[in-house]
């Protein structure tokens, strides 16, 4: 394939996931390492939104720092299908030519990706935590960025480059930036890009949705999270980690080995191979504190760690340790914080 002409490529685009008529949080992660780029490559801050009934989050996105978004809205795209949303931003990336385009690295944001780049015949990095400019000529498209991403089961970070694919594709991990600050009245420019779903010869579609029937809080957006891990011993001493996280208004989480074993569903799972958090208070039941497990809480402002052994990683690394069964203990501490909030 012949080298491609890197000054056609102009713009940082952020994808802003609306899921079932929600947008992702991670959107405005985005836009601040989003920002951030755009600013120094002198290029402009785009948001794309794929979906149906968009118009609703454009003020607030504008307000965050975009100046462009980009509307694909269709009836066709309510629900998320690989097929049709990779083909709706294959259109568009082809004829407007960014530069950057940021992802979050969520389910759907991780099954785009590699079609996307297979579709525009380029590269995709994944799950990386942070971002730099590397070396080149300022505006002129050369800049590749320096995606850094755990590897080795968060053992090791590498630095991984797209020198010569644009646009670059990027899947963000989750939590690794703060949120956007909000500017109030800001404004921006709109595009509502018309699109033919007709023309793209789908094989898949969405039958129905049910969402899940569940009232714990969601980890990913919790302040305060507490997680159970193998030193529980069995499924139904999760029910301990379910009284303290209720005591304390918190999410429930989980390390990986519940979750293989099947005390607990996937959706709690916190760690590498499951979800990023980065709360306020994250308090860990028997969890030994494994590299995989520390690379998905280990940001958490404060980390209360409750196991047997006191020579264990995460009781080293915590903020506070306490050496008890969990038994025993964590009765105590729910009868403790009743009397203080009474």
């Amino acid at each position: 394939m012949s080298e491609i002409d890197l000054t056609q490529y102009k713009g940082v685009w952020c994808f802003g996931e609306v899921r079932h008529g929600k947008l992702v949080t991670q959107t405005y992660e985005l836009l601040t390492i989003g920002s951030r780029i755009a600013k120094e490559l002198n290029e402009k801050l785009s948001v794309v939104l794929v979906g149906h009934n968009l118009q609703g989050w454009t003020q607030e996105l504008l307000e965050a720092g975009a100046e462009k978004i980009y509307l694909l809205d269709h009836p066709e795209l309510e629900n998320f299908t690989d097929e049709a949303y990779t083909k709706a931003l294959a259109e568009l990336a082809a004829k407007e030519k960014p530069n950057k385009i940021l992802i979050p690295a969520t389910t759907v944001g991780r099954s785009m990706a590699g079609r996307l780049a297979t579709i525009l015949h380029t590269g995709a990095i994944a799950d990386v935590t942070d971002l730099t400019l590397g070396p080149g000529t300022n505006g002129a498209g050369g800049r590749a960025l320096n995606a850094i991403r755990p590897t080795y089961g968060g053992n090791l970070f590498v630095t991984v480059r797209c020198e010569k694919c644009r646009p670059e594709i990027i899947t963000v991990r989750p939590m690794s930036f703060p949120k956007a600050a909000r500017t109030p009245g800001k404004i921006g420019e709109i595009v509502n890009v018309p699109i033919n779903p007709s023309s793209w010869n789908l094989k898949t579609k969405v039958v129905s949705y049910a969402p899940e029937q569940s009232s714990e809080l969601d980890i990913g957006s919790a302040d305060k999270i507490v997680s159970g891990g193998r030193g529980l011993g069995k499924p139904d001493n999760f029910n301990l980690v379910r009284s303290l996280a209720k005591a304390l208004g918190a999410a429930v989480g989980s390390s990986r080995p519940p979750v293989d074993s099947g005390w607990i569903p996937y959706r709690h799972q916190v760690g590498l191979t499951g979800r990023t958090v980065k709360p306020k208070l994250y308090v860990a039941c028997g969890i030994s504190g494994q590299i995989q497990h520390l690379a998905g809480m280990g940001q958490a402002d404060t980390i209360i760690a409750i196991n047997r052994d006191p020579e264990c990683q995460l009781m080293k690394m915590a903020t506070f340790s306490v050496e008890a069964d969990l038994n025993e203990f964590i009765p105590l501490l729910v009868e403790e914080i009743g009397k203080q909030k009474n």
